[in-house]
């Protein structure tokens, strides 16, 4: 009888496992991708944007979030990001304009995620004890998900002198704050019982064509998109009696 309550037991111990630490602080950061009217090539001499993703256009991201996790495959998770996006028309359909813009950005968001495919580990009682580092193979520790949420962006641009008369001719505006919306998808390794590595992909599309300060109605055919590739680090916090994040 109690061989048979052990074995009924530990399982399901094991599926809540990941109650314990429920509360998670991420940070992250790497390259910035920007997609708006100056620089970059038309959709028709375009491939899917792949020929705007250049170095010129290349600038950097820094994130910080905290994910609340509500089932073991969903998570909730507030993400607060500064980044710098650059356009320039030296490259691109537009290489006789001498337009070119550095835009620092500061984007809140409220984010879902889901994972399709989830770990092995942290159903492992043995695992969640360890001290050490996690020893299993890399395709048991690994988590897919995708994401996306809704949030704001408050950006200021800088664009050069040539551009810069061509907003006082046309009245164009450099700053201000809109909508975004976030989606993408992600890998985590589980490393050990307290801590996680991850590759995260995700675009932005703003609710705005004014991230880099220009806009015409002739030329602009949609809003501003930029893209976010993050190398994350994830510490997990153990959840306290009162169900909130314990330091302890």
């Amino acid at each position: 009888m109690v061989l048979l309550i052990f074995c009924l037991v530990i399982p399901f111990s094991s599926a809540q496992l990941w109650k314990m630490r429920r509360w998670e602080v991420l940070a992250g950061t790497g390259p910035s991708f920007f997609f708006g009217d100056v620089g970059g090539y038309r959709r028709t001499e375009n491939l899917l944007g792949l020929k705007d993703i250049t170095y010129l256009q290349t600038r950097y991201n820094v994130n910080a979030s905290l994910r609340y996790r509500l089932t073991r495959e969903a998570n909730i998770r507030l993400s607060m990001t500064y980044a710098q996006l650059h356009a320039t028309d030296e490259r691109g359909s537009n290489e006789g304009r001498p337009f070119e813009v550095s835009t620092q950005i500061f984007e809140q968001a409220l984010i879902g995620e889901y994972y399709f495919i989830k770990n092995r580990a942290e159903r492992s009682y043995l695992f969640m004890k360890r001290r050490g580092r996690f020893i299993w193979s890399v395709l048991r520790s690994l988590d897919f998900y995708g994401f996306a949420g809704v949030g704001g962006v408050s950006y200021t641009a800088n664009p050069n002198d040539a551009q810069r008369e061509e907003m006082v001719r046309y009245d164009m505006k450099d700053s201000g704050f809109d909508l975004v919306i976030p989606g993408g998808i992600g890998a985590t390794l589980v490393y050990t019982p307290n801590i996680n590595f991850g590759l995260e992909l995700g675009g932005r599309y703003a609710f705005t064509d004014w991230l880099d300060a220009y806009h015409k109605e002739q030329f602009s055919k949609a809003n501003d998109v930029y893209y976010f590739l993050n190398f994350t680090f994830t510490y997990k916090l153990k959840t306290g009696p009162r169900g909130l994040p314990s330091f302890r």
